[in-house]
């Protein structure tokens, strides 16, 4: 059984993490709410799509990267949607399904939200590191948000 020190060692860095990412996000939220019109969710949406591969994602493979339901993520496609920022397409695969693909107008939008992006998390939390702590906190956050199975070594 853990200890005291153990148990108030777990507490600080739990404290410590929450703090830190409660921060980030609120700084991240408003850079990208104020110079683009978009909220966190709204730009891991066009994120996800910017990147995939075939360039169209059904909706169930962004909720890992919104954390929203499935029913408040369909509301953020239709509202992204009648913006003219994603298109929704039927899935050939499966006929009840439906693609997600980010349009023109999606591009233009997240291609101006990036810089925001990354001067807000460059102020907020990389120029609070070195160097050689940008590395270490990547690597740590990488294999804590990688499924063990998924590990390499596993």
């Amino acid at each position: 059984m853990a200890d005291h020190t153990d148990l108030y060692a777990c507490a600080r860095a739990w404290s410590a993490l929450t703090a830190a990412h409660a921060l980030i996000t609120e700084r991240l939220g408003t850079a990208l709410t104020r110079a683009c019109g978009l909220s966190i969710n709204e730009f891991e949406v066009l994120l996800r799509l910017e990147q995939a591969e075939p360039p169209e994602l059904r909706p169930a493979d962004l909720l890992p990267a919104v954390r929203l339901t499935q029913p408040s993520l369909s509301r953020m496609i239709i509202r992204l949607e009648q913006q003219g920022l994603l298109r929704r397409e039927p899935d050939p695969a499966d006929g009840r399904g439906v693609l997600v693909a980010i349009t023109d107008a999606g591009r233009e939008l997240f291609r101006r939200a990036v810089p925001v992006h990354s001067r807000t998390i460059q102020d907020a939390l990389l120029d609070q590191l070195s160097p050689a702590e940008h590395d270490s906190l990547t690597a740590m956050l990488d294999r804590i948000a990688t499924p063990p199975d998924q590990r390499k070594g596993s």
